[in-house]
């Protein structure tokens, strides 16, 4: 008899067990892995090299100073993070195979005052929104029914005015989710963005953006170093679990060839894969409609090598935002060059491209990368040592990557059921998370708050009195615009004069379409500076 088995031994299971074992060393604790790995998501790779050998992420691979629960496992377990490389040009190819290829060198693509206006207005709506949801309950948050009753692509069509801005969330869709903006409800999105601080968050890697950093040699070492300080006895890989059944005082955890009675389980499993297994009694109808409609991002990552950074040497950075099209799969590339000096690109084939090209031929799918490398960076992208990628809709006890999204509607009618326990079964995972949803930093903090929820019902005496009431749940969930004041700080003249100055600068664009961009700069420089910092680029 186990008191805790836990199903899944990725960052979130693993930071779960860590946790219980740092307040109630006496705990009897069993990790079930059905991969034969430790690490979920999270998968570090050796590929051939400059210099024979060197180690890649071809899963999770970014962290952000603003992702604590990570920044301080990463410090915990003594590692190292270090900056993405940035510093050069960037491509930027919208609009399809024939239209031009732009370069940039600050955050934002150059984009025509027209669309830079349309920009401008539409992050500033969505951060408005985002200020009023309530991420532990997104249900209560105003106009929720509405918000949850569209997509993404939805409100893209309502809000967006340029062809140019639409295409450009498309990517971002596919980039941050790997889903297409018509499959996630828009209230998802909102809540998403705001467990991050903000929809430009997740896509920047400035200081606190998404991509701001990696891990030197890494980050499956962090579930590595864990189930090391978890004790590795504790942890059963290649054992899939296939039924957990409750009874009055205990639970039994059935995998293919055993099962094991225990107190308590922790289930970490993605919500789709945790809809496949069997459970008794069976789950309650909300969190099983939830489960089967929490859809999974399809994503290939590809790391290639080269003998040298050639596109630093002529300037570029490494970076590429391209619509993906019929001979271009990818929609962002980066410069991932590792510690020791290996150069490499890292890029990510997602959504319905990373569905299409996964029918096709390995070779094939490397020589369209390499040939789209080729027209953005220069001749030299086809000199090329090691193709490698990994297609994590094939990953077995995964089928899937980055994370689930919700369709419209399960945020209002069934989310209520997503973090609650159901008997003797306790969930975790990122898509539980309410800060840094979808990441490894919110698997890591979904770990911290099932342990709390565990201890509470195992070990109540190792938890102070502020921590069983936050392990039973918020009494009155927590208004998001005071969670966002340190990053707005927006007041009402501010955004009116925003307001007025973009709707000045459109009349002029459309009375008189070759005004000089120079008057565009000046009526942007002349906005308040509070909000301009955030929503103008």
């Amino acid at each position: 008899m186990y008191d805790i088995v836990i199903v899944g031994a990725g960052l979130s299971g693993l930071s779960a067990a860590h946790n219980l074992l740092k307040r109630d060393a006496k705990l009897k604790l069993l990790i079930l892995e059905g991969k034969d790995r430790v690490g979920g998501r999270t998968l570090t790779q050796d590929v051939t090299a400059v210099s024979g050998v060197d180690r890649w992420d071809l899963g999770g691979q970014w962290v952000a100073s603003s992702q604590t629960h990570v920044m301080q496992l990463i410090e915990e377990l003594g590692l190292e993070v270090r900056l993405q490389y940035t510093q050069g040009k960037k491509v930027h190819h919208m609009g399809g195979p024939r239209a031009k290829i732009s370069h940039y060198t600050s955050s934002t693509p150059s984009y025509s005052p027209l669309v830079m206006l349309d920009f401008a207005q539409f992050i500033w709506k969505i951060d408005r929104l985002c200020k009023s949801v309530c991420v532990e309950e997104p249900w209560r948050s105003p106009d929720a029914v509405r918000l949850d009753s569209m997509t993404f692509a939805s409100y893209i069509e309502q809000q967006v005015w340029t062809r140019e801005l639409k295409e450009e969330m498309g990517v971002a869709s596919r980039a941050v989710f790997g889903v297409e903006p018509t499959q996630m409800s828009f209230l998802y999105l909102l809540m998403y963005s705001a467990a991050a601080g903000g929809i430009l968050q997740l896509l920047e890697t400035s200081p606190g953006g998404a991509q701001e950093f990696t891990v030197k040699g890494g980050t499956q070492q962090l579930s590595e170093r864990l189930a090391e300080r978890v004790g590795i006895e504790r942890v059963q890989l290649s054992s899939p679990v296939t039924a957990i059944c409750q009874g009055d005082d205990s639970v039994e955890v059935r995998t293919l060839s055993e099962s094991f009675s225990c107190k308590v389980v922790i289930n970490t499993c993605p919500p789709h894969m945790a809809a496949k297994l069997q459970y008794q009694p069976a789950l309650p109808a909300d969190r099983q409609q939830l489960s089967q409609h929490m859809p999974v991002g399809h994503m290939t990552k590809f790391i290639i090598t080269y003998s040298t950074a050639f596109w630093r040497e002529k300037g570029f950075s490494g970076e590429i935002v391209a619509r993906p099209s019929n001979s271009c799969p990818f929609s962002v590339t980066f410069d991932a060059t590792s510690p020791s000096g290996s150069p490499a690109l890292v890029g990510l084939i997602a959504g319905l491209q990373a569905h299409d090209w996964s029918s096709t031929k390995l070779e094939e799918r490397r020589d369209a990368v390499v040939s789209s490398l080729v027209r953005y960076l220069g001749p030299e992208a086809s000199h090329f040592i090691h193709y490698v990628e990994k297609d994590w809709a094939q990953e077995p006890y995964g089928g899937g990557c980055p994370v689930n999204v919700m369709m419209p509607g399960m945020l209002t009618y069934f989310h209520p059921s997503f973090r609650r326990p159901f008997g003797r079964i306790h969930w975790a995972g990122t898509e539980t998370a309410t800060e840094w949803c979808g990441y490894m930093s919110g698997a890591i903090q979904s770990g911290h708050r099932v342990a709390l929820e565990v201890l509470d019902r195992l070990s109540p005496h190792t938890l102070s009195q502020e921590e069983r009431k936050a392990a039973q749940g918020p009494s009155q969930p927590k208004a998001q615009s005071d969670r966002w004041s340190h990053v707005t700080g927006y007041s009402p003249l501010p955004v009116a004069l925003t307001l007025t100055a973009i709707t000045l600068c459109a009349t002029l664009l459309l009375v008189k379409p070759q005004i000089n961009r120079d008057v565009i700069g000046q009526v942007i420089a002349w906005l308040p500076t509070r909000v301009t910092k955030r929503v103008v680029p």
